[in-house]
């Protein structure tokens, strides 16, 4: 049967893997004569949920016909509706407008929604075609009733590993998972070992602090690029080069304390802290972040982006990074070993142990509000002082200060009140969080921020 008794009707199939968990196949009826706005606005032909896909704009992409003729088949396009996180047609970001062809792959967002272009041939006539078109297929709304999928259980459905891809690991938290399994096994494999499993339980902490802050800040940085930050930090703290820190700090600049501390006033201790503690120390960690700025102004793209330092968000990530190989290294090499000595001399070697212990946990999860803060804090000011070049050393100057100086308050006030010790914590998290937020909203890479493309921009 041919002519007007033999049409292809278009549609758009959901394909999405969150939408795979509410039945995959939901279809979405494309028709010669209409354009089918996809969106979350109600008004919509093709309308998304709002809960769910967040990534969506009110008014994302419209699916728009071509002008036909009888002897010519319909044919659609697809324009992007100026949408917040941008329409990709086959991973490829949708510039105007473009022809769809069959098995195209529409999707909203960088990581949204996923919409599969398909041709169906239909034998009924044009006029039954119509008046299905005109009536029960556009309710009240413009809300296109999803077709149904049969009950058929397909092999991939039996055996969903086997299709997930790559969501399995960037949806779906498999590598926290497998960390914690193997953290785990590490802990039982030690046991009557309290040195080695010290070092294992502090690890695991502070490797979900960082993880914590890299989930908020959104941006892929490689994994060994983090390492070599945190590394290079440990190496400076165990190299001749700390000793040159602590002479020209707590020697040479009034940074040294004295054994008494109570002989000298609060603000006398806020200054010493000042330089002895929060301008050595953030300078320090630092210099793994100009060393990765250093190095990647010799390379090409990609590997400068990835590598250095050019926007806020790699200067947060490097520098919580290096914060947390300070952390490491001083807890688990100076704090935890000196009180589990003492502890174990008066009371026995499971009482120093279980002291230790008790003092790892704190010192690890504080570094959220404390080392990885500050650092995170003066990472953001690195960061920006690369993107905006002519005000560099007035931004730098600015951050540097500041950091030192939540640092020195932290310190400072760690010997007066355990009370005030919370709420200068509470505020050095606050400042690495609106940093996270300025970052994030300054990036040039924003529109592929896994954090940052559920938001719409209003």
């Amino acid at each position: 049967m041919t002519g007007k008794y033999a049409r292809r009707n278009a549609f758009l199939r959901l394909v999405s893997a969150k939408e795979a968990a509410y039945g995959s196949g939901f279809r979405y009826s494309l028709f010669p004569s209409k354009e089918a706005v996809i969106g979350r606005d109600p008004s919509c032909q093709i309308v998304l949920d709002a809960m769910m896909y967040r990534m969506v704009s009110r008014r994302h992409a419209v699916v728009r016909p071509l002008p036909t003729s009888p002897d010519r088949e319909s044919s659609w396009v697809i324009c992007d509706l100026n949408s917040a996180n941008g329409t990709y047609l086959n991973g490829q970001r949708l510039q105007g407008c473009q022809q769809l062809m069959p098995g195209d792959r529409i999707t909203l967002g960088y990581d949204g929604p996923e919409l599969l272009f398909e041709y169906e041939f239909n034998h009924q006539s044009t006029i039954i075609a119509s008046i299905a078109e005109a009536t029960s297929l556009t309710p009240a709304g413009g809300y296109q009733t999803p077709t149904v999928p049969d009950s058929s259980v397909s092999f991939t459905q039996l055996f969903p590993i086997i299709s997930t891809g790559k969501d399995l690991t960037r949806k779906a938290y498999l590598i926290p998972g497998v960390l914690t399994v193997v953290f785990v096994v590490l802990m039982f494999a030690t046991v009557g070992n309290p040195q080695a499993n010290q070092v294992i339980v502090g690890t695991y902490i502070a490797s979900a602090a960082y993880y914590f802050i890299y989930q908020l800040c959104g941006k892929r940085k490689p994994w060994w690029v983090l390492m070599f930050s945190g590394l290079t930090t440990m190496f400076i703290l165990l190299s001749p080069l700390l000793d040159f820190f602590i002479f020209f700090f707590r020697d040479v600049l009034p940074g040294n304390l004295p054994s008494d501390q109570e002989t000298i006033t609060f603000t006398e201790l806020l200054i010493r802290y000042f330089f002895g503690a929060g301008l050595m120390e953030e300078l320090l960690k630092a210099l793994p972040l100009l060393l990765s700025y250093a190095v990647s102004r010799g390379l090409r793209s990609p590997w400068r982006e990835r590598i250095g330092v050019w926007e806020p968000l790699d200067g947060i990530l490097l520098g919580t990074a290096s914060a947390v190989g300070f952390t490491l290294l001083e807890t688990l090499g100076q704090y935890v070993p000196q009180i589990t000595q003492n502890v174990s001399i008066q009371s026995g070697d499971g009482a120093g142990q279980l002291a230790g212990l008790q003092l790892l946990i704190p010192r690890i999860l504080g570094s959220v509000a404390g080392h990885m803060a500050y650092s995170g804090y003066l990472g953001y000011f690195i960061g920006l002082a690369v993107l905006k070049p002519r005000k560099s050393w007035q931004i730098l100057l600015i951050g540097y200060l500041t950091s030192a100086g939540l640092h020195a308050l932290w310190n400072a006030t760690g010997t007066i009140n355990g009370l005030l010790l919370v709420v200068v914590g509470v505020l050095s998290y606050a400042f690495l969080m609106a940093a996270i937020l300025k970052a994030r909203a300054l990036s040039p890479t924003r529109e592929h921020n896994f954090a940052t493309r559920f938001l719409e921009r209003k």
